[in-house]
């Protein structure tokens, strides 16, 4: 399962995605991993999910993300939930089709791994692709 949420920035969306983690933190058995540009949840989130600071680790571009994420699950197996905020600033791209790309490797990603995802973009959800409608 992959979750799409769009909106130009200041529309609330970190805040929706904070909550989104409350809530999986206390119904899902699994780690549950956020990855954020920087390091601004920190005190947000409860102290079991996994936070990653992708500045740390020059996330910049999908490749980079996509094979972090498949590392990531590498060593813990047990994760049930990825949680990306702000996913273009993350890869530094806003470009609609790769971004469409990542979104369709991820839902290939969830299938085969039982692992879902909820995933933020600055954007108006007017510009979205077709394919990216499809997790909105």
């Amino acid at each position: 399962m992959v979750r799409l949420i769009m909106g130009t920035a200041g529309a609330g969306k970190t805040k929706q995605l904070i909550e989104l983690i409350h809530t999986c933190v206390e119904a899902e058995k699994g780690s549950v991993v956020c990855i954020e540009p920087g390091a601004d949840m920190t005190y947000d989130l409860s102290h079991s999910v996994r936070l990653v600071n992708a500045g740390e680790y020059d996330l910049n571009s999908f490749e980079c993300l996509r094979g972090f994420i498949s590392g990531l699950y590498a060593g813990n197996y047990d994760i049930s939930h990825v949680f990306v905020d702000n996913l273009c600033k993350i890869t530094r791209s806003s470009d609609a089709h790769e971004t469409e790309k990542f979104l369709h490797w991820l839902e290939r990603f969830s299938d085969k791994n039982m692992v879902k995802f909820t995933v933020t973009l600055s954007a108006d959800a007017d510009t979205a692709t077709d394919g990216m409608r499809h997790y909105l």
